[in-house]
């Protein structure tokens, strides 16, 4: 085959995830060369399909060969927790692959390809693989993003199961006793996803989170201190971290720096290393104190200019954060869950007949914790393009003393005993954190995604009546 007779190419199967890949072969009277992989390439192909995003960002970390002495030697149908780019480097193989992905809608569907040198296929986790030699001293090799281990989730399909009816070319040769005892497919033990690690569960943001998602792994701070190093675990189950967890005392944070910097930033650092070797997808729940407030709204490309030490420990998290190759830094403000928050105070002053002072000159918008968690779960879910994304609730922007109002006006009707002041007359001489004056968000970045979270006004009227109802049960 001359240099240049064929490009990189991927198709689809019917098995979701499972491409047939054509190589490129530079041929003379030597032989041949072939880039089996090659990084950019892979990157850049021209493929929508679903699934193609693993196919695209496969990072091999071991390669395998294995030697087929004579034709009719056969193997598998093995199903492991890692992706596989799967060729030949001498000879012709028969292929086969069984998806035994749990709930996938091609269980059990069969696939199967003859593969030289100018193939390769692409075998996306918990899809089983085996294949024949059709040539004596066939080459099989194949290069995996995970590294073996006796103790990893292995699965198996028994490749001669008259239910998978593979047409094998050659009568069954030379096959090994571990291959012989595979279970049948009634009895084969599907793949698990890949599971999110939520830290933080117990916060707002990870009630939410929760709630969305109750299949996920939850680690409150008794599993993990952010302080600590990080626990041991198999990584190799986990799919995404979402880090809900953070230092939020904005203005103890001021003599607190330490602490501060180690849960914000430091502990971030030894996520992005797990996240990397893993190949993990890493969330990090941001906030607009990473800006000075001198812009009405920010942009996702707004140079990060924090005024407080707090604001100081989230921008280093989000630098840490851009160094794991798969991550989503989720930019958020004002938020508001199950657990003390500003308008859970409001209302309960309100209930009280109490009349505040608020503060009347910093601008924004809410940001209720289930939207946030939707929206984080979005991205994950539609596997959007990696990197910052703004996430707070829509609608118009206001000043905390308007939010007061309008909760005082659903609690008891007398929204004119909210107090307006400025920053300086509610703070005196109070030491406190400086505070940006304007922290709405842009969200036309996360909107082009296809999520668009609640008006604030409709999130807020909802969540007081939830209140409102469960103390009304709890009566």
């Amino acid at each position: 085959m001359s240099a240049g007779a064929k490009t990189l190419s991927a198709r689809p199967t019917a098995i979701e995830g499972l491409f047939i890949l054509d190589l490129q072969l530079h041929g003379d009277n030597r032989g041949w060369f072939k880039e089996q992989w090659q990084r950019a390439k892979f990157r850049d192909l021209d493929l929508d399909a679903p699934g193609a995003r693993a196919l695209k960002e496969f990072e091999p970390v071991q390669q395998n060969i294995s030697l087929n002495a004579s034709p009719g030697v056969t193997r598998g149908l093995h199903a492991e927790p890692w992706d596989k780019l799967v060729s030949v480097a001498h000879g012709r193989v028969f292929g086969a692959w069984c998806d035994l992905r749990e709930g996938s809608a091609t269980y059990g569907q069969v696939f199967t390809q003859e593969i030289g040198p100018d193939v390769a296929v692409f075998v996306p986790r918990g899809v089983a693989n085996g294949f024949q030699a059709l040539e004596p001293a066939t080459a099989y090799t194949y290069l995996v993003n995970g590294h073996w281990s006796p103790n990893a989730a292995y699965s198996a399909a028994n490749l001669a199961d008259p239910a998978l009816d593979i047409q094998w070319p050659l009568p069954i040769a030379e096959l090994s006793q571990k291959d012989i005892e595979h279970p049948l497919l009634v009895d084969a033990t599907p793949v698990p996803h890949k599971r999110t690690l939520i830290i933080g569960a117990d916060g707002q943001l990870g009630r939410a989170l929760c709630a969305a998602l109750p299949d996920a792994m939850a680690w409150t701070r008794q599993d993990w201190d952010l302080r600590d190093p990080l626990p041991e675990m198999d990584w190799t189950q986990v799919g995404a971290i979402i880090l809900a967890a953070a230092y939020t005392a904005v203005d103890q944070a001021e003599e607190d720096r330490a602490q501060c910097w180690q849960v914000n930033a430091e502990a971030v650092s030894r996520l992005v290393q797990v996240a990397n070797e893993f190949q993990i997808t890493l969330v990090y729940v941001s906030s607009e104190y990473v800006f000075d407030g001198s812009i009405a709204c920010h942009s996702e490309s707004e140079p990060l200019s924090p005024l407080s030490v707090y604001g100081q420990s989230k921008a280093a998290g989000e630098l840490a954060a851009r160094g794991a190759r798969r991550h989503y830094i989720v930019r958020s403000s004002w938020v508001v869950g199950d657990g003390k928050n500003f308008v859970r105070t409001m209302r309960s002053l309100a209930l009280r007949g109490v009349a505040p002072q608020v503060v009347g000159d910093q601008f924004g918008r809410l940001t209720f914790a289930e939207d946030l968690a939707f929206g984080i779960l979005h991205l994950i879910a539609q596997q959007a393009d990696w990197g910052t994304y703004h996430l707070s609730n829509s609608g118009d922007v206001v000043s905390w003393a308007e939010i007061a109002r309008e909760v005082f006006a659903h609690c008891s009707d007398n929204a004119e005993a909210v107090q307006e002041v400025s920053s300086a007359q509610y703070f005196g001489q109070r030491p406190h954190a400086p505070r940006p004056r304007h922290s709405a968000l842009d969200l036309s970045k996360i909107a082009a995604t296809g999520f668009v979270p609640r008006d604030w006004r409709i999130g807020l009227e909802q969540y007081l009546r939830h209140l409102d109802a469960s103390e009304e049960q709890e009566g």
